[in-house]
């Protein structure tokens, strides 16, 4: 079909559903030299029509952006004729899809190297992953750019929204964050969490034309929070996957926030979005949820042409939210500015561009920095828990911790002088540190959400990335995974582990030679019924290790862990084990949930996560 006025208020787009209608009108499209009208086709899409609608206040005008040097189609034999013919002119040489691997961008021309397209289904992880981290580390020379959609519709459309410019008039830029209070820059409006609470942020969003927006916030896939507003990836003209795990909505008729803030990402009008939230464009291996909830994938489906979102965890701030806003302001790229700053937290970028802005300017990279037996490790250990501020004053254990660091500086001084390993302070120390590991694993079962289960975050903050230290393990859950140590920038923090998987997420953490965590259950549990978990552990000294499991306050009135903690004595670099059992309530939610285990030998503290998803009783159907 031909598009119609009663159809789409606009020229700028001309929606087809037929393939030879579509492949001819490409054609006369490329072929003319002052085109009107951007040829897509929709597949049926209704959704789509009305993402045109909305377009219309955004874009006037057509011109073909800048061509990437070298394309790549990854699994295209279901794209329209017409869709091959319009991405031909954004690379200037198409590669075989056996051609892209990780070595491909070691020759490539400068600049503009690489444009990756792919149906979603086949945007996974490998060999993607190894390019961008290439391309991140040639420092702006390679860039690798992406065009996507959750099906031959949705990448049409959004390869059609490449070709238009956005109105002159279309200038505002805006950050709305739930976890920073920035001090706004320039021409850009910053909405915190002050302003979500005062005002209709809903109506901010949806009624307002945005040349720019970053929207930061906790979430998942699904969705970012912004206070009790939720912007939400769901696309109801979607089909839904059952055999994949849905938020809480997709098995009830609520949402976990209220209904009447969720913002639908596919109705924000914004030239560029900027999604700053964990996994909210997760590769197609890697998904938590069904694509229908996806954020990014609802952004290409509304009136977005650029789209720059995250595909993992990252632990983006202040100074992510600061590069971002003057990046606005000089008409820089957000991906290539974010990726800049947050370089100093973690090893891979963080944020994708999906889409072919031709902004300009860069961000200068941050530079990473570095600070040691058993008395040394404790002492560095216990001048970080007291004098770092991480224990409050009124700390309960904060007494017992003073006076074992009164006894830790006199061995400490003694050691200087001493033979290493002085039989009588190490008994005595070891004494002492069981008891306390006894303490704190105590306040841990009892009260997760103890500063001691925060450390990790908290000296990480106060870290830089070792660049040399990064390496691949292997996740719980069998898949591949970054590891990396944050080296400790001051004499009151700690060095500290970390384990990322492209699935899982952070899934671990541990201070250096603390015990290694290991898990061992399914990855789902119906309503009513029992998680077993085995949990191992491989300490770095000889003796007595405190483990114990527990879940997120949101589980806890429908879930028993059993036991909440137990004691495992070991050789150093030996894996023992020990197994807990989470008997879930039948009321319980189904929706994707966690649960983390803990270790504590010698004040040294470890957690491991596991991502589960809970199902309804069997015989319960998703919608």
């Amino acid at each position: 079909m031909s598009s119609s006025p009663t159809e789409v208020s606009t020229t700028l787009f001309t929606p087809i559903d037929e393939d030879t209608a579509y492949a001819e009108a490409v054609a006369r499209f490329l072929d003319s030299p002052r085109p009107d009208s951007v040829p897509v086709w929709v597949g049926g899409r209704a959704d789509l029509l009305s993402a045109m609608q909305l377009a219309a206040g955004l874009y006037r005008g057509i011109a073909r952006p800048t061509p990437y040097a070298r394309g790549v189609l990854l699994g295209g034999g279901e794209l329209p004729a017409g869709l091959r013919s319009l991405l031909g002119p954004l690379a200037l040489e198409w590669l075989d899809e056996k051609e892209l691997h990780g070595e491909l961008l070691e020759n490539a021309p400068a600049g503009r190297s690489l444009l990756v397209v792919a149906a979603y289904p086949q945007l996974t992880s490998d060999p993607v992953m190894e390019l961008v981290r290439r391309a991140h580390r040639s420092d702006g020379r390679r860039q690798v750019g992406f065009l996507t959609g959750r099906d031959a519709a949705s990448l049409a459309w959004f390869t059609a929204k490449q070709f238009c410019r956005p109105r002159p008039d279309v200038v505002a830029a805006g950050l709305f964050t739930s976890t920073d209070r920035p001090e706004a820059l320039g021409a850009v409006q910053v909405f915190d969490d002050r302003a979500l609470e005062r005002q209709d942020i809903g109506t901010e969003l949806l009624e307002k034309r945005w040349r720019r927006l970053l929207l930061q916030g906790h979430g998942r896939d699904d969705s970012v929070n912004l206070a009790d507003f939720t912007v939400c990836g769901l696309n109801t003209a979607a089909s839904r996957r059952p055999e994949l795990l849905g938020p809480r909505c997709a098995y009830g008729p609520d949402c976990y926030k209220p209904n009447e803030k969720l913002i639908p990402l596919n109705r924000v009008s914004s030239v560029e979005i900027v999604l700053s939230s964990c996994n909210n464009g997760p590769f197609a291996d890697a998904v938590a949820y069904d694509p229908k909830y996806q954020l990014m994938l609802n952004a290409i489906d509304g009136a977005a042409r650029d789209v720059v979102a995250a595909p993992t965890v990252h632990d983006s701030a202040r100074p992510e939210n600061t590069t971002w806003m003057r990046a606005a302001e000089a008409e820089a790229p957000s991906a290539a500015s974010l990726n800049s700053t947050i370089s100093a937290a973690q090893p891979d970028p963080a944020y994708w561009h999906f889409g072919m802005a031709d902004d300009r300017g860069s961000a200068p990279d941050p530079t990473p920095q570095v600070p040691g037996p058993l008395v040394l490790s404790t002492s560095s250990r216990l001048t970080a828990y007291l004098a770092g501020g991480l224990l409050p004053e009124r700390h309960a254990l904060r007494p017992r911790l003073t006076r074992f660091a009164g006894k830790v500086e006199r061995w400490v001084t003694r050691q200087a002088t001493a033979a290493e390993g002085e039989p009588a302070i190490l008994r005595a120390l070891s004494d002492d540190l069981q008891s306390l590991d006894h303490a704190i694993s105590t306040q841990i079962a009892e009260d997760p959400e103890t500063e001691f289960t925060d450390c990790h975050a908290y000296f990480g903050q106060r870290s830089t990335v070792d660049p040399e230290s990064v390496s691949e393990v292997l996740c719980h859950c069998g898949r591949a995974a970054r590891q990396f140590v944050k080296r400790a920038l001051v004499p009151t923090a700690l060095d500290t582990v970390c384990t990322v998987c492209i699935r899982c997420g952070d899934m671990a953490y541990r201070l250096v030679g603390s015990p290694e965590l290991s898990l061992t259950t399914e990855e789902s549990v119906h309503t009513g019924g029992t998680l077993h978990a085995r949990v191992g552990v491989r300490p770095e000294r000889r003796g007595p290790v405190r483990i114990g499991v527990f879940v997120p306050r949101h589980l806890r009135s429908d879930c028993t862990v059993t036991p909440s903690r137990s004691k495992v004595r070991g050789t150093a670099g030996q894996w023992l084990e020990a197994e807990f059992s989470l008997a879930i309530d039948a009321g319980a939610h189904p929706q994707a949930y966690y649960f983390t285990a803990f270790a504590v030998q010698d004040l040294g503290l470890s957690v491991a996560r596991w991502d589960f998803g809970i199902l309804p009783a069997v015989g319960v159907s998703a919608r």
